[in-house]
């Protein structure tokens, strides 16, 4: 009994001292909102404070002939249902071949990109590149960081941040309350995270999956520019690529800095866009609006570095790109943590997208397995339904 009354004494310790961390505690605000809103979701935009992407002139997805006539198999929708996929779109030679929206999904509908952010923040530095606003890839942080001047930053460069080795260190766990990385999700103050990061080991060596990376990168486009980081995504990429609809960017609060490392809410039809620009080598209707060697460098592997789990030269991720080597073909593309892509299948000329509420737990080669499932049945459909050459003439 005194056993039982000691456990009892013991929790009810425990709830006062988490409550009093949760509603007292200078700085652990952002535990009220993730314990009240629990796991992230793909419509967590109107959790956010948001800064709007806007479009310019609409430019509507030309559809194939074959439209309307290539249809998904049942196991290919099992397949699809199996983690509640809500958009799955395919493109070829810059037409919709095949759009398949269920759950909440639809043309229409924006979902959270998660960490598909990261390869558009990779995108507006090679725009920024590309326009002379960052002269090197291989300067150093602090050149556009004052802070990061001083060692033990000085040696880390764009390109570390790029590949993820900046040798800084920085808990990427999402499935803990008191990881930084759910404070940066759910917190109010992004940049008071990127103050005295804690360096693990020297840059340029090892390839560490850090959200840290791409916050910094998306700083440095934004003191290059001299430009937030919505508008320069709109100026250079939106409205170029004659998205549909507005993006929507989650901020940390109202006013404040956006949530770069994630949180670029999009429709799939829009999301293909990126996929074509990176298809395109950066040209959209005939203007480059980043180099092709920026594009074939970011999305190639960095197998200078070597990855932190088993020690391998790394096979599988560029400049915030992953890279999948399937069927023969090595296919960059964009990724988050609940099942968003956009693949780039350059042999077909192809571009395919999938959104959803969840993916596989389980992974092959670091690379989910429901990944898999999704290129095959988009190989099967190219595979069963050859391109009628009429419809190859139009490319972005």
């Amino acid at each position: 009994m005194k056993f039982f009354r000691y456990l009892s004494l013991s929790l009810l310790i425990l709830c006062l001292g988490v409550t009093g961390i949760v509603f007292f505690v200078p700085g652990q605000e952002y535990i009220r909102y993730a314990l009240y809103h629990r796991q992230a979701q793909i419509d967590n935009a109107h959790i956010f404070a948001n800064r709007q992407v806007p479009t310019a002139t609409p430019q509507v997805w030309p559809r194939d002939s074959r439209y309307g006539q290539v249809k998904l198999s049942p196991t290919a929708l099992d397949s699809l249902g199996k983690y509640r996929t809500t958009a799955f779109v395919l493109l070829q030679d810059g037409h919709l071949l095949l759009e398949h929206y269920a759950d909440t999904g639809s043309d229409t509908t924006r979902s959270n990109s998660f960490s598909m952010a990261k390869s558009v923040v990779a995108l507006l530095v090679g725009v920024a590149l590309h326009e002379g606003k960052i002269q090197s890839l291989d300067q150093a942080i602090g050149d556009y960081l004052p802070r990061f001047a001083e060692a033990p930053y000085d040696k880390i460069t764009i390109r570390h941040l790029l590949t993820m080795s900046s040798g800084l260190e920085w808990d990427e766990t999402y499935s803990s309350l008191f990881s930084i990385t759910t404070k940066a999700y759910y917190g109010h103050n992004l940049p008071s995270l990127l103050d005295h990061i804690p360096v693990k080991e020297a840059p340029g060596k090892v390839n560490r999956y850090q959200g840290v990376c791409t916050l910094l990168l998306a700083e440095i486009v934004s003191q290059a520019t001299q430009t937030e980081l919505s508008t320069y995504a709109a100026e250079k990429l939106w409205k170029p690529l004659g998205a549909e609809h507005p993006a929507l960017w989650s901020l940390d609060r109202k006013g404040g800095t956006e949530k770069s490392f994630c949180c670029f809410n999009a429709t799939a039809r829009d999301f293909a866009r990126l996929g074509q620009l990176v298809l395109n080598y950066g040209r959209w209707e005939g203007k480059s609006l980043l180099d092709s060697a920026y594009i074939a460098e970011a999305t190639r592997p960095a197998t200078h570095l070597v990855d932190d789990e088993q020690g391998q030269p790394v096979h599988f991720y560029g400049f915030q790109f992953w890279i999948i080597k399937h069927q023969g073909q090595e296919i960059p593309y964009m990724r988050g943590i609940l099942g968003q892509y956009v693949f780039v299948l350059r042999e077909q000329n192809a571009v395919l997208v999938r959104l959803g509420h969840d993916r596989a737990k389980q992974k092959r080669d670091f690379t989910p397995i429901d990944v898999f499932a999704y290129l095959d049945i988009g190989f099967e459909l190219l595979k069963n339904h050859p391109r009628v050459l009429a419809d190859s003439i139009s490319n972005p």
